[in-house]
């Protein structure tokens, strides 16, 4: 690759990694996603620095991965004996093509996509970026090719004049970003490992993916001092089947499933109102009961789960919220299945049978709690549980634990258990009550305004990345107290828990976003402004990253002389 781009300006050396990478079918979940590692470690190995130092490029492969997968790291030395060291990082994954549809198999084609969006007239914004020949079209060319893309050719840079880096660099590209955040979670243990062994200090990690406008006609490069978390609240619901023939005597779960959601889904008045900050409500990403064929009996349980972007709060003050929500949800529907069986029966003159409207609501934690007290152990159907039903995607099996669980009560009373399940990704913000956190904000602020007024460009800084991240996963905020808060109300943690708390702990990193521009994320028609990703954006990160480094060496200077 050095001698494809070696001769290369900036802007020219990012638009070819950029393509070479787009060219690559690294969906989440294939082996693509192999093919894509190779190609970055290969490019790097091919930069004369490198082929100096080869042992400073290699990969770490995905502890039981079937697919083979690995992240790939380069570490470049500074020019001096400093220990600070700062992370550029970016994932390698992308989504699926189907969404293409008749141009699937053009989706990675760059040159074949901006030629037909060129005449496409069902969008005129997407035609008019076509036309002008300043997009990149392509799955993954915004999120995030083009950020590892960015990546490499500051990292060529900074080995091409070392002499302007006072610190060290480290490289990072992981795989799995887009499901499971497998790669970033297995490169906690080597980032720590790196940091014992060259007893390096991480400043900061620079992250590249993607930014968009947030409104029509928004042309501000927002920057992101942080990433916003994200937890899976799920509500098994039990409730009391009938045959339809008696339905006014049943309680059924898809009520209260529909009534939860009507509670929940998009309400914004549930997220947390922070200032300045995108905040997204909590959304519905299944609702759906366990019947699984036709027959005239009302559904015996319902699943339920939503997507939950938390930014300040912690999974314990979520779950109280939740809780409330359900018991409200819940008295609603009592009323309401009561009111319709009072009026059924003045209609027909039947005798009224002994029912009870009650839905209980707990939490997994207390529910599992009351089991105990009744004398029965949870631990050997969680874990029997989950070896029978391994085939399933990970989600199912946390219901089927909860539906056992729900077994072992010999009330089998009607009830909502709120529990949670995969994924949960932390949220990696600056504090404001942090002196190391401001004075990071500080030095980041005073280079891209430099930046700014040498661009012409627009920036704004945000507190928090809007979408998921893998910058989530290199610091925790929550004590030990409010993390087993979480753990204890996810079915089976100690069996499938995946997140290694106590190494992100160690890392303490905080998450800079400094993303590439683009529109449409996700979807078919995703492309990137390539003035800004391919020249104003490299600039942006090696100025930033020469004046945190800069700035946390002038400071060791002074406290050493004193």
């Amino acid at each position: 690759m050095y001698n494809r781009i070696c001769n290369m300006k900036m802007p020219e050396r990012v638009e070819m990694l950029t393509r070479e990478l787009v060219k690559i079918n690294s969906i989440n979940g294939t082996s693509g996603e192999v093919e894509v590692a190779d190609f970055i470690k290969e490019s790097l190995l091919s930069f004369p620095y490198f082929q100096q130092h080869p042992s400073q490029v290699w990969e770490q492969l995905i502890p039981n991965d079937p697919l083979g997968r690995k992240n790939i790291f380069a570490f470049v030395k500074g020019n001096g004996d400093s220990q600070e060291t700062l992370i550029f990082h970016a994932h390698m994954d992308t989504v699926g093509i189907e969404d293409f549809g008749h141009l699937k198999e053009h989706a990675l084609d760059s040159d074949k996509l901006v030629k037909y969006f060129s005449t496409y007239e069902f969008n005129t914004d997407v035609q008019k970026d076509a036309q002008s020949g300043e997009w990149m079209f392509g799955r993954g060319s915004v999120d995030m090719q083009s950020g590892i893309a960015v990546h490499l050719a500051n990292v060529l840079y900074f080995t091409e004049h070392r002499n302007q880096l006072p610190g060290n660099l480290l490289f990072m590209s992981n795989p799995d970003e887009e499901s499971q955040h497998a790669g970033i979670l297995s490169a906690t243990k080597e980032l720590n490992r790196l940091k014992k062994e060259k007893n390096l200090n991480y400043l900061a990690a620079i992250n590249t993916d993607f930014i968009t406008p947030l409104y029509d006609g928004d042309s501000t490069r927002y920057i992101y001092t942080g990433a916003a978390g994200k937890l899976l609240p799920c509500f098994y619901i039990y409730g009391r089947e009938v045959h339809v023939g008696d339905t006014l005597a049943g309680i059924d779960p898809n009520l209260i499933a529909s009534e939860l959601t009507r509670r929940i889904h998009n309400n914004i008045n549930l997220a947390e109102d922070i200032e300045g900050e995108l905040i997204l409500p909590p959304s519905c990403l299944q609702q759906r009961d366990t019947k699984e064929a036709y027959n005239v009996q009302t559904a015996v349980s319902s699943y339920l789960y939503f997507n939950y972007f938390i930014y300040e709060k912690t999974a314990k003050e979520v779950m109280d919220q939740l809780i409330h929500v359900s018991v409200d949800a819940c008295d609603y529907v009592e009323n309401q299945l009561s009111g319709y069986y009072e009026e059924f029966l003045k209609r027909t003159n039947l005798p009224k049978k002994n029912l009870s409207w009650h839905i209980e609501v707990v939490s997994l934690e207390d529910y599992m709690e009351g089991l105990i007290n009744k004398g029965i152990d949870p631990s050997p159907c969680i874990q029997e549980t989950f070896k029978q039903y391994e085939q399933l995607e990970l989600r199912m099996r946390c219901f089927k634990v909860v539906e056992e669980l729900q077994k072992l009560d010999p009330e089998q009373r009607a009830r909502v258990i709120v529990f949670y399940a995969p994924p949960y990704l932390p949220h990696n913000y600056l504090k404001d009550e942090s002196t190391r956190d401001q004075q990071l904000l500080g030095i980041v602020k005073e280079a891209v305004e430099n930046v700014g007024i040498s661009t012409g460009e627009t920036f704004a800084f945000k507190k928090f990345f809007p979408y998921l991240a893998d910058g989530s996963f290199l610091s925790i905020h929550e004590t030990d107290a409010e993390l087993s808060a979480f753990t204890r109300n996810f079915p089976g943690w100690e069996i499938i828990g995946t997140i290694p708390f106590q190494e992100i702990r160690e890392l303490n990193i905080p998450s800079i976003n400094m993303g590439v521009y683009g529109k449409d994320g996700h979807k078919w028609t995703e492309r990137v402004y390539k003035p800004y990703t391919f020249d104003v954006l490299p600039k942006l990160i090696q100025q930033t990253s020469v004046h945190i480094l800069k700035s946390y060496q002038s400071a060791i200077c002074r406290t050493q002389s004193r």
